[in-house]
């Protein structure tokens, strides 16, 4: 099979189902795919945002990574805004990118751009696959780290000839990649924050109490009081 072909097998087995696109002619073996796939439910969206919003929203609801399938650069670009909103809250989302050959880009065609560039802002995870025996398992990896705790948009860019080259092959789903790890300067021996042991240090610093008032609201009074009378300063009224 293609490349294409093994991306979107290797998706569905990883529990993708669902791909919201607005694709161009670098996308087409990945379109003609979708009907070799029926479990993978394409949906045909008029604008880029829209495709980017849907799987946004696909995602908060279901807890599971939907694609979105995008044209080159410009393509990605004007679904920046959503991949920004769903990076902020941390929405499981696979982007796929289509590109141009790996052999045309020397070209410079009018629609060339830096996608890697464009798409690190927004993602947690940007690969670029460069042959169809990698992209199933680059399918699975981003799969992955769209699902690894607590979520984010992972970013494949696929050049055509990636796409309509023969060889590729399924690859297993993957677990999701755990989170990473605090930094030992952020935590201490029992994993609280830095700053928090700070703060349990140093209540009053700054003439403010370290943990806010009953029900998590501002602080009380009496808390000011307490933080003025330790540091021998006239407490508020």
């Amino acid at each position: 099979m293609n490349g294409a072909q093994a991306l979107i097998r290797t998706l569905v087995a990883c529990g993708v189902e669902a791909c919201f696109a607005n694709p161009g002619t670098s996308e087409m073996h990945f379109v003609a795919a979708l009907d070799a796939v029926p479990q993978m439910r394409g949906v045909l969206c008029l604008f880029e945002g829209t495709a980017t919003g849907a799987a946004d929203g696909y995602g908060r609801m279901t807890g599971r990574p939907a694609a979105a399938l995008l044209h080159l650069g410009p393509g990605l670009g004007n679904g920046l805004a959503n991949l920004h909103n769903a990076r902020r809250a941390r929405t499981p989302l696979v982007a796929v990118v289509g590109d141009h050959a790996t052999y045309h880009k020397r070209l410079d065609a009018p629609l060339e751009s830096d996608i890697d560039s464009l798409a690190r802002p927004v993602s947690a995870w940007v690969r670029r696959s460069l042959r169809a025996a990698d992209v199933a398992a680059d399918a699975a990896d981003a799969v992955a780290a769209a699902s690894a705790p607590p979520g984010g948009v992972a970013t494949l860019i696929l050049p055509a000839d990636v796409s309509w080259t023969e060889g590729g092959e399924p690859a297993p789903p993957l677990a999701p990649r755990p989170p990473h790890p605090v930094p030992g300067e952020v935590t201490g021996p029992g994993g609280e924050p830095a700053a928090q042991r700070r703060a349990v240090r140093h209540p009053a610093r700054r003439g403010r109490p370290a943990a806010p008032g009953p029900g998590g609201g501002q602080p009380d009074r009496g808390s000011h009081r307490r933080a003025a009378a330790r540091r021998d300063v006239p407490c508020p009224p």
